[in-house]
């Protein structure tokens, strides 16, 4: 059995992800920082739960080769 080249392939698409994500969210520091403090604190919670979103396909492909999921036969 020979390993797949597609969960290499995922790890390093994810953590482009997360630092692409990052360096995005970071160049919004400095203008985010004159926010009141709960506006940043929502911010910076939702944009830290944004990037998980991509995540399940991501893995489903590393795992199958498969972007959605396929329907169950029905019987």
């Amino acid at each position: 059995m020979t390993p797949s080249w597609r969960k290499p392939a995922g790890i390093l698409a994810i953590l482009l992800l997360i630092v692409t994500w990052a360096a995005l969210v970071a160049t919004f520091a400095e203008a985010i920082g004159e926010w009141p403090a709960l506006v940043q604190a929502l911010f910076y919670l939702v944009t830290g739960l944004v990037w998980i979103a991509p995540l399940k396909p991501l893995l489903r492909w590393a795992e199958t080769g498969q972007w959605r999921d396929t329907p169950a036969p029905k019987d």
